[in-house]
C-alpha cells in the first residue's frame, strides 16, 4: 500500500505542479500554461464514466501495472519532445496520456485497496496510505522542482526539465517492475458484483436530499483556489519589471515543497484533532475563513514585491496552513455527502464534481492575471472567497452530524 499510493501521487503532482512550472520556464505566456494544463483535469472529470470498465475488463492488478508502465513512458515521451521543434503540442499530447492513465490508476488501485486487504487492514492502512501520497507530492512539489532548478543553472532549461522528467519516468518504471512482485492476486469477483449495479449510481446521487446545493458547494467551494494554484507559482518565477518576484526555481521548490508542505499538513492535522473534538458543526466556518482569508498574503506580496525569501515564505506557510485547515470542511462534507448506497461511486463523483471547479476556473486564471496584472489578479481572487462562503452558507450538514 505504501509504494503504491506513492505511485498514486507522482503523475498527478506531475500533471498539476510539475508542468507549470517546467512551462513557466520554458517561456509560455500565463494564459497559454494556465489554458493548457487546466485541461490536463479532464480525464479525473470523466473518471466516473469510465470506472466500470475498469471494474469489469481485468484485473485491478493488470490495470495498475499497465498504467504504471504507460506513465512511465509517457513521462518518457515528455523527457524526448523537450528537444524538438514541436516540444509544446507533444509534451501536451504526453501529459494528456499521463493523466488519463493517472486517473484509470486511481480507480485501479482504490479497487485494490478494497480487494486485497481485509476490512481490519483497510483501516490499519489508511493512514500510511495518506502519509505515503503525501510523500509523493513533496517528492514532486519539493525534491524535483529543486532538482531541475539546481539543473537550470548547470544546463539549459529544456535539459535540465529533461533530465528531471526522465528521472520521474525511471521512478514509476521501477514501481511498475516493484509491483509485479509485491501486489496480491485477490479474487475480483466481489468488485464485478458491485459494479453490475453501477446503473444505478446517478440515479442515487441526484435523488440525494439537498443535490443542487452539493452540487454548486462541489463546484465553487475552490473557486479562489482553483486560480489561486494555477498562477502561485507562475507569479513567484515571473521577473520583477512583470510583476514578479523573480525567484529562482530552487526557491520555489524550497517554498511550496517543504514549509508550504509543512503547513498545509500541520493545518490539516489540527483540522482533524479538533473535528474528533468537538464535531464539524462547531468548526465549519472558522475553517471556511482559514481557507479564505489567507490569499489576501498574495496581495501583499504583489503589492510589496518583497525580495527577503523569509518574508516570502512565511506568507506561503500561512496560507498552505490555512488551506490545509480550511480543506477538512470540504472533505469532510464530500465523505457525509457520500454515505449510503454505492458511497464509494458517490464519492467518486463527487470527487469529478470537485475536478470540474478546479478545471474552469484554472482555465481562465492565466487570461485574468495577464489582463488584470498580479495585484488586481489577487484581489478578483480573495472577492471570489465571497462563492465560498455563499454555496457553505447554501448547504447543510447531516443532522446526525455534531
Amino acid at each position: 500500500m505504501p509504494s503504491l499510493y506513492f505511485a498514486e501521487a507522482l503523475p498527478y503532482m506531475a500533471v498539476m505542479t510539475l508542468s507549470v512550472v517546467m512551462y513557466t520556464n520554458l517561456g509560455l505566456s500565463n494564459t497559454e500554461l494556465a489554458l493548457y494544463t487546466s485541461w490536463l483535469y479532464l480525464p479525473w472529470v470523466i473518471k466516473p464514466l469510465w470506472s466500470p470498465v475498469v471494474d469489469r475488463f481485468r484485473t485491478e492488478r493488470w490495470w495498475i501495472l499497465a498504467m504504471q508502465l504507460l506513465i512511465g513512458a509517457s513521462l518518457a515521451a515528455v523527457a524526448l519532445s523537450l528537444h524538438t521543434d514541436l516540444w509544446l503540442r507533444l509534451t501536451l499530447a504526453a501529459f494528456w496520456l499521463m493523466a488519463f492513465s493517472s486517473a484509470t490508476h486511481d480507480i485501479a488501485a482504490d479497487g485494490m485497496y478494497i480487494l486485497g486487504l481485509s476490512e481490519k487492514d483497510q483501516a490499519l492502512y489508511v493512514g500510511w496510505r495518506s502519509t505515503f501520497y503525501r510523500i509523493g507530492s513533496i517528492f514532486c512539489q519539493g525534491v524535483l522542482v529543486i532538482l531541475a532548478g539546481h539543473l537550470e543553472h548547470r544546463y539549459n532549461v529544456p535539459l535540465a526539465w529533461s533530465i528531471t522528467i526522465g528521472l520521474l519516468s525511471a521512478i514509476m518504471i521501477l514501481l511498475a517492475l516493484w509491483h509485479t512482485v509485491a501486489l496480491p492476486r485477490p479474487n475480483s469477483e466481489k468488485m464485478k458484483a458491485e459494479s453490475a449495479a453501477k446503473g444505478n449510481i446517478l440515479n442515487v446521487f441526484f435523488h440525494k436530499k439537498g443535490v443542487v446545493a452539493a452540487i454548486l458547494f462541489m463546484l465553487l467551494f475552490r473557486l479562489p483556489e482553483a486560480q489561486l494554484a494555477k498562477m502561485a507559482q507562475p507569479f513567484m518565477l515571473r521577473s520583477a519589471e512583470e510583476g514578479g518576484l523573480a525567484l529562482s526555481t530552487v526557491s520555489v521548490g524550497y517554498a511550496y515543497g517543504t514549509l508550504g508542505v509543512f503547513g498545509l499538513l500541520l493545518g490539516g492535522i489540527v483540522a482533524g484533532w479538533l473535528v474528533s473534538k468537538h464535531g464539524l458543526r462547531r468548526w465549519w466556518w472558522p475553517m471556511i475563513l482559514a481557507i479564505s482569508l489567507p490569499d489576501a498574503v498574495y496581495i501583499y506580496l504583489a503589492y510589496m514585491q518583497p525580495s527577503s525569501l523569509t518574508i516570502i515564505d512565511t506568507c506561503v506557510f500561512i496560507e498552505q496552513l490555512g488551506y490545509g485547515f480550511g480543506f477538512a470542511a470540504y472533505s469532510l462534507f464530500l465523505v457525509y455527502f457520500s454515505r449510503g448506497e454505492f458511497s464509494t461511486a458517490i464519492f467518486s463523483i463527487c470527487t469529478a464534481f470537485q475536478a470540474l471547479g478546479m478545471m474552469l476556473p484554472g482555465m481562465m486564471a492565466g487570461y485574468l492575471a495577464d489582463t488584470l496584472g498580479w495585484v488586481n489578479f489577487f484581489i478578483w481572487v480573495c472577492i471570489c472567497c465571497l462563492a465560498t462562503f455563499v454555496v457553505s452558507a447554501l448547504v447543510k450538514l447531516p443532522d446526525d452530524v455534531a
